[in-house]
């Protein structure tokens, strides 16, 4: 399915964005249909903003511990950190599905799976998302059985990016693609509503898409997924340090940025001649 990377209209209360809700059913139901964008917002004015450009799908992911928090990964990122990005977030009432991040450690098992997805819930949360396959299908049921959506994660999994040394596409040997997809049919089977593949060998990823039928949505894994997701900062380039090389935005937010802050403090650095008079 070929995916646009940036609707090329304007954001602000877009002519023709839905006022409906978006619901868990009806990501469902785009499946094969329509494109499911997903983009992160991490505060209330990001999540505002975003819903207002009728993106369906939004994500507070942990990966603000990178962008906004300023770590070098998402593996510091705890559940109070979540619990106050997703309460901001949630402030704007977005019509997107709203989902978030269960962070490394806090689904260790299913018990703490739960307890710590109703604390997302409970935040403002309407899904929560974990990184795993048929590892976490316990955790997973679970958190379903909660009656809690879930959101899957799998291929490259950044909450695991020490042990797998770096970010590296998966699916190129056999072995790796018969494990993704092994884990794709195990969160089918626990639940998950829909599935997150990062960085996801393109011909793997097409045929998840084709064989599964809950939607897949693609990070990084071609365009042959249901739907894309990104890390909003990315989209801008403003995230401070590094640019993944599956994203290439449209603009150039902190040159803009810059500009206009320049463009501030230059206007009254320079003192009028008669104020003193």
């Amino acid at each position: 399915m070929q995916f646009p990377l940036v609707p090329k209209r304007l954001c602000a209360k877009a002519v023709g964005v839905p006022s409906v809700k978006i619901t868990v059913d009806a990501i469902g139901q785009m499946k094969g249909r329509e494109p499911i964008a997903a983009l992160t917002a991490y505060d209330y004015p990001m999540a505002r903003l975003l819903d207002e450009c009728g993106v369906p799908l939004l994500l507070v992911g942990d990966s603000l511990g990178m962008v906004v928090l300023g770590l070098p990964d998402t593996t510091a990122v705890t559940m109070a950190d979540m619990e106050h990005h997703t309460r901001a977030a949630a402030r704007a009432k977005p019509r997107a599905l709203f989902a978030a991040d269960l962070p490394k450690g806090s689904y260790k098992n299913a018990d703490d799976a739960v307890a710590n997805a109703r604390r997302l819930i409970n935040a403002g949360a309407e899904a929560v998302k974990a990184e795993g396959g048929a590892t976490i299908r316990p955790q997973v049921e679970a958190i379903v059985a909660d009656g809690i959506p879930f959101l899957g994660h799998i291929g490259m999994l950044p909450q695991n990016v020490h042990a797998e040394g770096g970010y590296k596409v998966k699916g190129k040997t056999d072995d790796e693609r018969e494990a993704i997809i092994r884990d794709a049919e195990a969160l089918v089977e626990a639940g998950a509503f829909a599935v997150v593949l990062e960085l996801v060998a393109p011909a793997v990823a097409a045929e998840i898409t084709r064989t599964i039928p809950i939607p897949t949505i693609g990070i990084g894994s071609g365009v042959d997924c249901d739907g894309q997701i990104l890390v909003t900062t990315d989209l801008w380039a403003t995230s401070p340090d590094y640019i993944p090389r599956h994203v290439q935005p449209n603009m150039q937010v902190p040159v803009e940025m810059r500009r206009t802050v320049g463009d501030w403090m230059n206007s009254f650095k320079t003192v009028p001649a008669n104020r003193n008079q």
